[in-house]
């Protein structure tokens, strides 16, 4: 937005030392309106950098997704900018002009639009890349290649967590608590969350069920960690732990946490 007004000044200017007079509104109008629209539209951009990321093992076949998402988002853009600006103008006593056709326009604008829908990708993606290294990232351990592996791989009981440049083992026992988290799940260990690059189902299969019991679709507990469950009214349960977290416990997960704490 700052940008949308150093502009609209900078456009008075222009047109000043050609001669022409501009109205300080109409150009605070047209950047205004553009750069709101895409500030409206921010956060269902970051929202899906989260839900699809772009990894290694999956940018080949989520790149065309990306692609056609940017034309969507260019067409939105352009779309509601002109009504806004139309809006703008009505209100004004004046119709708004626009002297390319909406074709064009819409070429022009994506040309520019695709740059910023790609610069939010790839900024989103660095700040949640960067973020997963300063918490530090968790990791399962997996066979190697070369002799027995010091820990089960089936029912592994400690995770790799790469932090910084920096490595260093948790043991399985001390993951207080999981929740789903996009393509990732977040281990709580003490107070600090590792992302681990997995489903909630397969990180699941991968423990110990008589140690972590899943009590909902997103949130998977040591049975070790429980205080106590409070029953609620709609039928569905609270989980209280230990460290004074209450997470939620669907009721078709009840009976089965009861079972087994």
């Amino acid at each position: 937005m700052v940008s949308a007004v150093g502009n609209a000044l900078t456009g008075v200017m222009d047109a000043g030392r050609q001669g022409a007079h501009l109205p300080l509104w109409q150009p605070m109008t047209w950047e205004l309106t553009s750069n709101g629209v895409i500030l409206a539209m921010l956060p269902l951009v970051l929202w899906a950098c989260e839900r699809w990321p772009l990894h290694a093992d999956t940018w080949r076949r989520r790149l065309p997704v990306y692609l056609l998402a940017s034309v969507v988002w260019s067409l939105v853009h352009v779309s509601a900018m002109v009504w806004l600006r139309e809006w703008v103008y009505w209100l004004r006593g004046l119709q708004y002009h626009d002297d390319q056709s909406w074709l064009a326009r819409s070429v022009y604008e994506y040309l520019k639009d695709v740059r910023t829908f790609f610069t939010i990708v790839t900024v989103s993606h660095f700040v949640d890349w960067f973020g997963r290294r300063r918490v530090g990232e968790a990791h399962l351990l997996d066979a190697p290649d070369d002799g027995p592996a010091v820990d089960p791989v089936e029912r592994p009981e400690r995770f790799l967590i790469r932090k910084l440049g920096r490595e260093f083992l948790i043991a399985t026992a001390d993951v207080e608590w999981a929740q789903a988290q996009g393509n990732y799940v977040n281990l709580r260990v003490r107070g600090h969350d590792y992302p681990l690059r997995s489903t909630l189902a397969g990180l699941e299969a991968r423990l110990d069920p008589q140690r972590f019991v899943r009590v909902h679709r997103s949130y998977l507990v040591n049975l070790s960690q429980v205080a106590s469950i409070e029953p609620l009214d709609s039928g569905d349960a609270r989980v209280h732990l230990r460290d004074g977290t209450a997470v939620p416990c669907s009721r078709s997960y009840r009976a089965a946490l009861r079972e087994a704490a």
